[in-house]
């Protein structure tokens, strides 16, 4: 018999669904690493957007006249 036919028995119902993070909580591992892939990737664009801004505001808007810097 091999592993994966003792895992099978072993785990019954529950063979090849995924392991939750805890027992209580209904999310997944998948999920938590969706969630933190998705986090992740919105805190970088978070980041671009606010350099872009600030270079704007910065930059960009005292060298066409709309604000002056004292």
């Amino acid at each position: 018999m091999g592993e994966s036919k003792r895992r099978k028995a072993a785990l019954g119902d529950q063979y090849g669904k995924d392991e939750r993070v805890v027992d209580w909580l209904p999310l997944t591992q998948r999920q938590a690493k969706d969630f933190y892939t998705w986090t992740t990737r919105g805190a970088w664009v978070g980041i671009g957007v606010m350099i872009g801004l600030w270079v704007t505001v910065r930059f960009i808007g005292p060298a066409l006249g709309w604000w002056t810097v004292s």
